[in-house]
Order: structure tokens, then C-alpha cells, then sequence
């Protein structure tokens, strides 16, 4: 007789699989969990003028919305659904970009769970969490921190990209109405989402189940296509250039696919894009006649589509890099494309071992999460001046609205919708000193030149002030010349000149015509008098 295994034998044995697939779920959810930090904690103001020139053209000075204005174009592209958030975020949340960055986050997840929807069954259950612990990775890598950083760039551009992948995995299990109702919506959400009903339609015929869907949703697509050719206004994006360039254009694709590989090296992008190319139409090509495949080679054409519509709308030779490729939110691009080659290279290779994948998919996803740094640290570096938007809202410094580009026209609107910065939670950050408040300039300190100084010539309301200190104060006050404070700043900038150590600099504003302005670092507590000075530390 044969002696039976003991309890204590079996259960480790048993417990192993579930063991790994806990584990590679705990790995999945920490890339997610990171961006939910980064959106909770991103900036509470909207400081990027797309926003605000939105809210200025789709409502009255009343704050109502004008319906008509929602249905036409911004930057040349259908932007409904995002025109609807923008609005809703105004007029319901007070104007919270946190709102629209854990939105955007929420999006981002809900492609991921679409993208996961379409993993065949056949597949084992440790194939499937390796396969949705890279699609994690890949989805909330640091490349993308832009979009959980500014709800206005997350808003413009995930919402189509949400509703396309949706659209992508309904059509992979032959659903034509919920389909079509995603690459609809798709189509009203921005330009990324134009190319919808194509993919729906490749997906169709790659099934080779209904000719009539395949057919409709062709069609479809080349009626939103020409409608958004005809009627879309014929002008360039921002810095983009007009010139045909196509050695310019490739450059620019081919970066967009492999912007996942390098930080701020454009020559490393455009080698993954055209490496990860390669794979994928091998890949493509090799699984053509696989059922399981066709959601898959349809995400892969979506990615290129994306990477041909950066290339032919955003081209220019001023971009961060020299390449449009490189900037954080097309990484969307890359990721799309390595999760569809991921995929398609585990169906094409089944006799991969599972330990392989799992070290290969971590690697690849750790990797490229390392490499975007780079990216996120230029991110924040380059949206930090930014932030003066609400200052200058606030003052109705309309000049430095200007300069960043920000319409004076939303001012009545976003008074009347309370969005921050009219709002009662709008605050100098100074935790005491606030507009109108009076400053008894005798208590204030002189702060030597050579610990801080105004770099601007005769500073006044309603410009632009600019200044150093080594304080790091808490802010920066600006009085008239009564005492009264009528402007202030943001600090902790990046270098704006040799010689300034990086967070050192500083910018403020303050009402328009209040005459000479004197300027203050305020720190626990104490105000320090600034000085006016062209000089520069060390």
C-alpha cells in the first residue's frame, strides 16, 4: 500500500501559485498607487491656459454654459467631453485640479481593466498576472507624470484614449453597438481619438465574424475623418511646424513609440519606437490568423495612428529634446504599443517559460519606470513658474495673464462659477498675511543684498516681479504704497540665471495701478524687506 503525503507536504506545494499571483498583484498595485499620490497631491490650481481658454469659450459671464461652444473645435480637434469636465470641475468643484488628476487617473485604470478584459482564457492564471502586473507599470509609468500633475493635459488627451481602448475591447468579443457607442465618444473626445472607429473596424475583420459591422464601422470612420478634414480650421498647433519635414515627422513617430526607453535622449526613443515596430508587425504578422490576437493587433494600430497624429499635428524643432516624441503625455503612445507587443509576443511564444516572463515583464517594467525620472523631474520643473496663474487671476494682473497665455475674458465667468482662485479657499500661503491685509513696514526686516534681492527694474502692479532669496520663505507679499498687500508669489522656482541656486528664485504680482510696490519675504512668521538689486549671489 501506498503510504498517502502528509498535510504538511501538500499545502506548501499548493499554496505556491497563489502565493506568486498574490505577489505579482501587490507589484501591479504600486506603480497605481503612486500615481493616486502624485494626483491627491498635485497642485490645487489649474495653471495651464488650455483650461482656462476652454471655460472662457464655453460660458456666458454668468458662468452658464454655452452649449454651441462645447461642439467646436480647440487646438483644431473635437474636444466635447473634455469641454463638459472642464465646466463640471469649474462649477461644482470650485475649479480643483486634483479633481481632474484623479480622474484622469481613475481613466487610466479603467484602460488598464480593458486592456486586461481582452487576455484570452486560455491563458494560465501566472501568465495573466504577470501580463496585468506590466500593464500597471507600463499604464502609471513616471513617463506619464504630466497627467497626474495637470488635470488639463490628463483631461484633454485620457479620455479619448479611455474610450478607444474601450471601444477596442468590445469589438475583440464581437460587441458592435457597445463598440460603436465607445468609438463614438471616442470621436467627440479629442483627435486622439479619431482614428476609434478604424480600429474597431480592423479588429472586425480580423475576427472575421461580421463583414456588415467591418463594413459600418469603415464607413464610420471615414465620415468622422473627412467631416473633422473639412471642417476642422487650417491652422498650426503651438510651435508646431507647417514645413513637410517628413525626416522631421518619422522622427518624431518613431520617438512617440519608444519614448518609454529614454528620459530626454531623443536617439534612444526613436531606436526603441523603430525596434518595438519591428517586434509588433512580426508579432502582427505571426498571429494574423489567432482569434485571441486581433484585440491586440488592433491596440498595436492604435498606437501607431497616435504616434502618426503627434508626428503630423506637433512636429517642431522646439520641443524639450528636439523631438515632440519625448514630451510626458504622448508616452501614452509607447505604452500602448509595448503592452499590445507584450501580449501578442506571449500568444506567439507560448512555449515561453512562466518564470521568464514574469523576470522579463518586471524588468522591462522597473526599467522604463527608472528611465522616466528624467521625464517627471523636467515635468514638474517646467510647470513650477506656472503657478502663478492664480496669483495673477486673482490680482487680474493682466498683463502677466499674457504672458502665460491665459484669456482676461474667463474672469467674470470664473467669479461667478466661485472656481479657485475666487473662491474662499484662496490663499497666499503665507499661514497669516493675506490680500488686504496691512503691513506696519517697520516691523519688517532689511534683508541683505546678498541674501536675497528684487532682480526686476522698478517693479510694479500688475507686472511681472521677479526676485531670489535664500530664505525659502513661505511666500512672497507685495504692499502698496499704504501697507496694503495687494499682490504676492510663489517661491522654490528653478534657476532662472547662473548663479542662482536651483529653488532659490522666485515670481510674484499684484493688482494693476497701485502704484510703487514694496516686496516682502514673509518666514515663520517674520517679513523680510526685499531690495531692488540686478545682482546675482556668488
Amino acid at each position: 500500500m501506498t503510504a498517502l503525503a502528509s498535510p504538511a507536504a501538500v499545502l506548501p506545494a499548493a499554496r505556491r501559485p497563489r502565493a506568486g499571483i498574490a505577489a505579482l498583484t501587490v507589484f501591479a498595485a504600486v506603480p497605481a498607487a503612486l500615481a493616486l499620490w502624485t494626483a491627491l497631491h498635485a497642485p490645487r490650481a489649474h495653471v495651464l491656459l488650455d483650461y482656462w481658454h476652454v471655460l472662457a469659450k464655453i460660458t456666458d459671464d454668468r458662468g452658464h454654459l454655452v452649449l454651441d461652444q462645447v461642439f467646436t473645435y480647440h487646438l483644431d480637434q473635437p474636444f466635447v467631453l473634455p469641454s463638459l469636465l472642464f465646466y463640471a470641475d469649474a462649477a461644482w468643484f470650485g475649479g480643483d485640479n486634483r479633481v481632474l488628476t484623479v480622474l484622469t487617473v481613475a481613466l487610466v485604470a479603467g484602460i488598464g481593466a480593458c486592456l486586461y478584459s481582452m487576455l484570452p482564457a486560455s491563458l494560465s492564471p501566472h501568465r495573466k498576472a504577470a501580463l496585468a502586473a506590466g500593464m500597471s507599470w507600463l499604464l502609471f509609468t513616471s513617463h506619464l507624470a504630466e497627467i497626474w500633475l495637470q488635470g488639463t493635459n490628463g483631461i484633454s488627451w485620457i479620455p479619448a484614449v479611455f474610450f478607444t481602448v474601450l471601444a477596442a475591447s468590445q469589438a475583440h468579443r464581437g460587441r458592435v453597438r457597445t463598440a460603436a457607442t465607445a468609438a463614438l465618444l471616442a470621436s467627440l473626445s479629442f483627435g486622439a481619438g479619431l482614428p476609434a472607429f478604424f480600429v474597431v473596424a480592423a479588429i472586425f475583420l480580423l475576427r472575421r465574424e461580421n463583414r456588415a459591422a467591418t463594413i459600418a464601422m469603415a464607413a464610420a470612420g471615414v465620415v468622422v475623418l473627412t467631416g473633422w478634414l473639412l471642417t476642422k480650421p487650417n491652422s498650426a498647433q503651438s510651435l508646431a511646424t507647417t514645413a513637410l519635414d517628413p525626416d522631421g515627422r518619422l522622427s518624431a513617430a518613431t520617438a512617440a513609440l519608444g519614448s518609454l526607453w529614454s528620459g530626454d535622449q531623443a536617439v534612444l526613443a526613436v531606436l526603441a519606437g523603430a525596434l518595438t515596430t519591428a517586434l509588433l508587425t512580426a508579432c502582427a504578422i505571426a498571429a494574423k490568423h489567432d482569434p485571441r490576437a486581433a484585440g491586440w493587433i488592433g491596440i498595436a494600430g492604435y498606437a501607431a495612428a497616435l504616434a502618426a497624429l503627434v508626428a503630423l499635428g506637433r512636429t517642431s524643432p522646439l520641443a524639450p529634446g528636439g523631438n515632440i516624441g519625448l514630451i510626458s503625455r504622448y508616452a501614452i503612445t509607447s505604452t500602448l504599443a509595448l503592452i499590445a507587443l507584450l501580449v501578442l509576443a506571449t500568444l506567439v511564444r507560448p512555449q515561453w517559460p512562466v518564470t521568464a516572463l514574469v523576470i522579463g515583464i518586471c524588468a522591462i517594467s522597473l526599467t522604463t519606470h527608472a528611465l522616466g525620472g528624467t521625464k517627471a523631474d523636467l515635468t514638474r520643473r517646467g510647470y513650477a513658474p506656472l503657478a502663478l496663474a492664480p496669483l495673477a487671476l486673482r490680482t487680474e494682473a493682466t498683463d502677466v495673464l499674457d504672458q502665460l497665455h491665459i484669456q482676461r475674458d474667463v474672469i467674470p465667468a470664473a467669479k461667478a462659477l466661485a472656481a479657485y482662485p475666487f473662491n474662499p479657499s484662496f490663499t497666499l500661503g503665507c499661514h497669516g498675511p493675506e490680500l488686504g491685509t496691512a503691513i506696519n513696514p517697520n516691523t519688517a526686516t532689511d534683508l541683505p543684498v546678498a541674501h536675497g534681492a528684487v532682480t526686476t527694474t522698478r517693479p510694479a502692479g500688475g507686472a511681472l516681479i521677479t526676485g531670489w532669496t535664500d530664505l525659502h520663505p513661505d511666500c512672497i507679499l507685495v504692499t502698496d504704497p499704504t501697507g496694503t498687500v495687494t499682490g504676492g508669489g510663489i517661491t522654490g522656482l528653478p534657476s532662472p540665471a547662473p548663479g542662482i541656486p536651483d529653488g532659490n528664485a522666485w515670481q510674484a504680482t499684484a493688482h494693476p495701478g497701485t502704484g510703487p510696490v514694496t516686496v516682502y519675504a514673509a518666514q515663520g512668521g517674520r517679513v523680510y524687506r526685499l531690495h531692488e538689486s540686478a545682482a546675482t549671489p556668488g
